[in-house]
């Protein structure tokens, strides 16, 4: 009876923590960072605090052409590689090419060859060699790239940043999530022979309209680890998102719940997300067409930047 009682004493303790193992919420086995264009997002206080590790940023394939852009490019990636950043380096089009919905036929426009990109990737490679991560082309699926309706052309780029940086991780197709982003990816593994591990999606289509469409048809699509490289809740978007900082704080909620469903392998998938970068940390003046910041332009917390802090804590 004495031996009874002491089993069923030293039982009770352990079922009480298996209890509070099975209620306590698993840990996210995806990384989160912030797509971030401004350099004086590193000195923020308020970016600090959120303690992160990676960070994204887009620059023009021909961004060591022009002063402006050469110094734009060395102001961020120093900063980001003082405060220890894996910064996602994502190439993309010349700027400015792209205006009223229409990409310009200017020459300074045109897909660059090859060896025209592999020269420029080779130079940022030798200026930022801690530079670890790379997306070879951002949005190759959307009309405001050169890229558009050719996944071979989108690998091209791809098998360039391989041959500079073998040992990278390297992001093959980022793509947004319209309603070609199937076809265009199908395209770019038959080009491609099958190859590539990591595939990029901005999936604001999903999260600021609730729904999983965009993600799901990737993680069927393609192989691998699939990282939302740009998402979160639009502040606006005009005119299909007018203003309303309480809609993007809900958006940014329903992100992370849907990474957390995500980010294991399911059947009927090829891939599992394992990264989720948020665009981005500073909002926009009152006359942009599209804000989606964290903060506001001056610095002031928005309640999407409490719901961020939340889910990453």
């Amino acid at each position: 009876m004495v031996g009874s009682l002491m089993r069923f004493r030293l039982i009770l303790p352990l079922m009480a923590l298996l209890a509070i193992a099975l209620a306590a919420p698993a840990q996210a086995r995806y990384s989160v960072g912030l797509s971030e264009q401004d350099a004086r997002v590193f000195a923020n206080p308020d970016w600090r605090s959120l303690h992160l590790k990676q960070a994204r940023f887009i620059l023009a394939w021909d961004w060591y052409k022009t002063s402006s852009e050469v110094g734009e490019v060395d102001a961020y990636m120093r900063a980001a590689q003082a405060h220890k950043q894996d910064v996602l380096v994502t190439f993309s089009a010349h700027r400015g090419c792209f205006v009223n919905n229409h990409y310009s036929k200017a020459k300074v426009c045109r897909a660059p060859s090859a060896a025209a990109f592999r020269s420029s990737v080779k130079r940022f490679h030798a200026k930022y060699s801690y530079a670890k991560s790379f997306a070879a082309w951002n949005e190759a699926n959307h009309i405001s790239q050169p890229t558009y309706r050719k996944p071979k052309l989108a690998v091209r780029y791809y098998n360039v940043v391989r041959g500079v940086c073998s040992r990278c991780k390297i992001v093959a197709a980022d793509v947004l999530d319209s309603s070609d982003v199937a076809t265009y990816l199908r395209g770019f593994l038959r080009a491609s022979h099958g190859r590539g591990r990591i595939w990029g999606l901005h999936n604001y289509k999903d999260v600021n309209r609730h729904q999983t469409k965009g993600l799901t048809t990737l993680l069927r699509t393609v192989p691998g680890q699939v990282w939302l490289t740009e998402t979160g809740g639009i502040v606006k978007l005009a005119p299909s998102f007018p203003f309303s900082e309480t809609r993007a704080a809900t958006a940014t909620k329903y992100l992370f719940q849907l990474a957390n469903r995500y980010d294991s392998k399911r059947r009927g998938n090829r891939s599992r997300l394992s990264r989720v970068y948020v665009y981005r940390f500073f909002g926009e003046s009152s006359s942009s067409r599209f804000d989606a910041g964290l903060v506001t332009e001056s610095g002031k917390r928005r309640p999407a930047y409490a719901v961020f802090k939340k889910a990453i804590g």
